[in-house]
């Protein structure tokens, strides 16, 4: 089944009324958004934002399989089913519904789509909202993971040298520059920098993030700003923020323009605490 990924709130809707057995909704919010209201029958999965991968290598891609294994099947998600994953707004929750598709698609989930512009698109349209919590009986969550979507460690840093890979920063531009470690605190990690060799292109550029309700912009838009950084349907494209979220955002912006990418995943999370790797640094102005 050819399933869009992206879908407004009109398109859920029916959706719902249609297939409503075999859709489920996926809140990447707080617990705390949540229990005021959410879209009817959608269950809370904040662990999709919130979980750090430990290490790109084989034995943390198995941890974050396991753990999202099961959870899924607690909630009764067997991974069959059309899965519809969003946030409040796309530009404000570091890309959140964004790296729960992209986690779903990675794990083997064939169908999943995100809502565009979020949980404020869905009020925007006046559509029912409520705090009740569905009531799902667990299942088994059947794994069957996509490892080439993943970057590694070692991926990353054989790629640094090989100009023909464009190692793609998205993250926000105090970062870039050097000032901080993290979107959360200039010291959260010990080094701040860049991946060596990266390009910069900030995630927020690739939607339409001053209007009321964000959104990607439009595929032609898209690919006239990944030209800007040297990016066409014919590059290799390796992407990094902080923890993969942002970098799963823009992946999704690209490849709604024809650009394939992947997602080094544990991005600078993981690269600036292994004092083994490479950085780059310089305080850029």
């Amino acid at each position: 089944m050819n399933t869009k990924l992206l879908i407004s709130p009109q398109e859920l809707t029916s959706l719902l009324a249609e297939n409503s057995s075999r859709a489920v909704i996926i809140d990447t919010r707080s617990q705390e958004d949540y229990a005021i209201s959410h879209i009817p029958e959608s269950i809370n999965i904040k662990d999709f934002f919130t979980y750090l991968l430990d290490n790109s290598y084989p034995a943390g891609f198995k941890k974050l399989q396991e753990y999202f294994a099961e959870i899924m099947s607690r909630v009764g998600i067997s991974g069959a089913e059309q899965l519809i994953v969003y946030e409040d707004a796309l530009n404000k929750g570091y890309g959140q519904s964004c790296r729960a598709a992209f986690l779903l698609k990675y794990l083997g989930c064939a169908q999943v789509s995100i809502l565009q512009g979020g949980y404020r698109a869905w009020l925007r349209e006046r559509l029912t909202t409520t705090d009740e919590v569905p009531l799902r009986e667990s299942s088994i969550f059947r794994l069957h993971p996509h490892a080439d979507m993943m970057v590694t460690t070692i991926e990353m840093l054989q790629a640094i040298d090989n100009p023909a890979i464009i190692k793609l920063d998205v993250r926000d531009r105090h970062e870039w520059l050097g000032l901080s470690s993290s979107p959360y605190h200039p010291d959260f990690c010990p080094r701040k920098g860049r991946i060596p060799n990266a390009v910069w292109l900030e995630w927020h550029r690739l939607m339409n993030s001053e209007s009321e309700i964000p959104t990607f912009r439009s595929p032609d838009e898209i690919r006239e700003i990944c030209q800007s950084v040297g990016i066409t349907s014919e590059s290799e494209v390796y992407i990094y923020c902080f923890k993969g979220s942002r970098a799963a955002n823009s992946l999704i912006a690209l490849e709604q323009a024809g650009i394939s990418a992947r997602n080094y995943f544990g991005s600078w999370n993981e690269w600036s605490r292994d004092f083994s790797l490479p950085i780059d640094s310089r305080v850029m102005q």
